[in-house]
């Protein structure tokens, strides 16, 4: 498992009937997890301390309950995997579906591919990135951060937007990033006909989802032909081919394959997959928080 360890103002604090606690800098929040299947009691004082609480709907969703929590804070993370050393600020809001715009368990992957990227940027490299599914914008400024000519896209408005913000606030606003709000599919297939290539591409593509324009995405019907299709826009001498996964089913052994078929049968390389994970404070045990699968070139 790859575990992200290196937070300083993020904890997974306990775990225990469906849910977890966690400390966003200065802020508890209770949030649903569907892995937290165990009982462990609610010994540390900080459950009943929780300034927001997302209640699950028996129906489908659910709603915040607020306890003096702002509407809006920041939290840092320290990118410094001995090649980059760059601060991330990420800014956090409590939105629909339980999120708070930062899935911390990525800091495994920004920490991976930062280091790969300024490892060639240092050897005098122009390094073009591809984030696709690219979310409130973790990987993009990780990668950015690390040297990176970005191309960040996303279906969504709102988060290419919160992107923004977290780019500027880490001191990234005049980075060379490109900021589209486009269905990745057809953005991809746009990208092959003008003949770009990016060095590396990173995706995190969800289970169901819209396009601008309605196109509707389902993983298990959509994953495997956009990979391959996503796998054409690798450049000679790329460098790396990252898929991030949060739905059952895409186990890491999945991953690997769809990889090593669309990429590293062609390329060489190495093809690694694992879960990611955050520590958790009270007990020294890992929260799974679903998978990754990386291709590299260099084997």
């Amino acid at each position: 498992m790859w575990i992200a360890s290196n937070w300083k103002d993020y904890e997974v604090i306990d775990t225990s009937d469906g849910e977890k606690l966690e400390r966003w800098g200065e802020y508890n929040l209770v949030r649903p997890d569907p892995q937290v299947i165990w009982s462990t009691g609610h010994d540390d004082k900080r459950w009943k301390k929780k300034n927001g609480h997302y209640h699950r709907s028996s129906k489908g969703g659910g709603e915040w309950e607020f306890f003096n929590l702002p509407e809006e804070w920041e939290i840092k993370y320290p990118l410094a995997n001995g090649i980059v050393s760059k601060e991330l600020t990420f800014h956090l809001k409590p939105f629909a579906f339980k999120h708070t715009g930062v899935f911390p368990e990525q800091a495994v992957n920004w920490e991976w591919t930062s280091g790969i990227i300024n490892k060639k940027v240092s050897e005098g490299k122009q390094f073009k990135v591809l984030n696709l599914f690219a979310y409130t914008g973790g990987a993009t400024i990780a990668a950015a951060a690390a040297g990176a000519q970005v191309t960040h896209v996303d279906a969504a408005k709102g988060m290419v937007a919160w992107a923004k913000e977290n780019a500027a606030s880490s001191g990234l606003a005049d980075a060379p990033i490109r900021w589209l709000v486009d269905d990745c599919t057809k953005f991809v297939e746009r990208e092959i006909r003008r003949g770009n290539t990016y060095d590396g591409i990173i995706m995190d593509p969800p289970s169901y989802g819209r396009g601008p324009k309605g196109e509707i995405w389902k993983i298990e019907e959509s994953i495997w032909p956009f990979v391959k299709l996503a796998a054409q826009l690798l450049s000679k001498d790329a460098s790396f081919f990252l898929i991030n996964s949060y739905t059952t089913g895409l186990q890491p052994a999945v991953l690997s394959y769809m990889i090593e078929s669309a990429v590293r049968a062609e390329r060489g390389g190495k093809v690694e997959s694992a879960e990611i994970g955050l520590p958790v404070s009270s007990n020294g045990l890992v929260l799974p928080c679903g998978a990754s699968g990386r291709w590299s070139a260099e084997s």
